[in-house]
């Protein structure tokens, strides 16, 4: 019997010819991230197991990379990144991405030039733009959407303080071999749809717990035509359906891609001719409309259209989800020359891709600019919103207010008050909900 694309990364790594679905392996791990939520307790485990002056068994192998918490005044948040600070100068950690508005000056980085910023934003996206998402390796972060770099051919899944604690101190990790699950998408997309469309079409179709500690490959014209932002986009979320890990097949998209971005040597790894999938469904790309996943859950779905009576209160464009240039290319084409009709607020995921927003035009007009004339708010890179956090996050629903998302939970809470309301749905579906003021299928307003 075959193996998967998972199945024969997980192999290599453990140093065995085969492995199958359900059977544990001891794995040697490429690269571990953590940032200022979990890296505090990461730590804290790490020391407490291997001693106080324990070295990381690899410090270029560590990237830490502050994102949830940074544009606050929360006295803990900041001590959060103190934390992390001091254990970057201890250990040597290399890849360490400071926010060095925070507290004063920060911490110089001595592996960039001078003065230039270290600071990146949301660390599913900075990762692949700082190269540290290559195929056939292991990536293992303290977040669950982790998995997002699986769009690069790559085994990465999110664990636990506890787990990456025994990371850093032995670069190994006990994992158990997922089976796999096999979407395919016929036929290119229609410009009415986004990636944020698909998974929640499959979310909706197999639930929140459907994939539980599977993997999720997709594959099809419908996802190889899409560019890497997007293959992130399904990636992302496949921990909201269980899923261990999501993958996506290299092709050369992600090839010239990686050109740009790291002269590591990397190996790709394909499916076997005879391998058996777990589960497999087939969908016709033609037949997908635009999706919204209600509160409180991704799997509450439904379609854009049956909604279209449903008043929103505030519009939020951003995260790691939907916070890239490719969202707001897409939300652009909504907005340009319309004013939105509730407070919207824009959030790029980096500071890399904030850049691109002020370079990159729509009809020869630039992102920002479009963003700023149709009255939209525009926050610095960060997670901001999508995981609430102190009171003075970015954009926090404080209130019973019912919210259109271009993010990836809606549970109740998850954006700031327990009784706000927040649907989920591409950048073009929130962007022509804000133009309206109620929930709107995009193709109302791309026609």
């Amino acid at each position: 019997m075959g193996m998967t694309i998972s199945e024969k990364i997980l192999a290599c790594h453990a140093g065995k010819p085969s492995v199958s679905p359900g059977e544990n392996v001891w794995v040697n791990i490429d690269v571990l991230m953590t940032h200022d939520v979990c890296g505090p307790g990461t730590i804290g485990v790490f020391k407490e197991n291997f001693g106080p002056k324990a070295k990381v068994w690899d410090p270029e192998k560590v990237v830490i990379i502050p994102d949830h918490y940074i544009f606050t005044a929360d006295t803990k948040a900041h001590r959060n990144i103190d934390i992390l600070r001091d254990f970057v100068r201890e250990q040597g950690i290399k890849y360490y991405y400071d926010p060095d508005f925070i507290k004063g000056e920060g911490m110089p980085n001595p592996y960039l030039d001078p003065g230039q910023t270290s600071y990146k934003g949301v660390c599913h996206v900075a990762l692949p733009e700082e190269g540290h998402t290559r195929p056939g390796e292991i990536l293992l972060g303290t977040d669950s959407h982790t998995c997002t770099a699986g769009a690069f051919g790559q085994f990465a899944t999110g664990i636990g303080n506890t787990d990456a604690g025994f990371v850093l101190g032995t670069g190994k990790l006990w994992l158990k071999v997922p089976p796999t699950m096999r979407f395919v998408f016929d036929g290119d997309l229609p410009d009415y749809l986004m990636a944020k469309d698909l998974i929640l079409t499959i979310i909706g179709d197999i639930g929140v717990d459907g994939a539980t500690y599977k993997a999720m490959e997709f594959s099809g014209e419908g996802v190889m035509s899409l560019n890497i932002e997007e293959r992130m986009t399904l990636c992302n979320m496949v921990i909201e359906a269980g899923g261990k890990n999501g993958v996506i097949p290299v092709d050369d998209k992600v090839r010239t891609f990686l050109e740009s971005k790291t002269n590591k040597p990397w190996q790709a790894f394909a499916n076997d001719a005879d391998v058996s999938f777990d589960f497999e469904k087939v969908y016709r790309t033609a037949d997908l409309e635009p999706t919204v996943a209600k509160p409180h859950s991704p799997d509450n779905r439904d379609l854009a259209r049956n909604l279209k009576d449903t008043r929103i209160d505030r519009a939020y464009i951003g995260s790691c989800t939907g916070g890239k240039l490719t969202d707001f290319l897409a939300a652009a084409r909504i907005l340009k020359d319309r004013t939105v009709k509730v407070p919207t607020f824009i959030v790029p995921a980096t500071t890399q891709v904030h850049a691109e927003m002020r370079s990159t035009t729509y009809k020869d007009v630039p992102l920002e600019k479009i963003f700023l004339d149709a009255g939209c708010q525009l926050g610095p890179a960060s997670c901001a919103a999508c995981l609430g956090g102190p009171a003075d996050t970015f954009g926090r629903v404080n209130e019973k207010l019912r919210c259109i998302s271009s993010t990836n939970r809606n549970f109740p809470g998850r954006m700031g008050s327990k009784d706000a309301e927040v649907f989920l749905a591409s950048p073009l579906t929130v962007a022509a909900s804000a133009v309206t003021g109620q929930i709107t299928d995009p193709r109302e307003l791309l026609r």
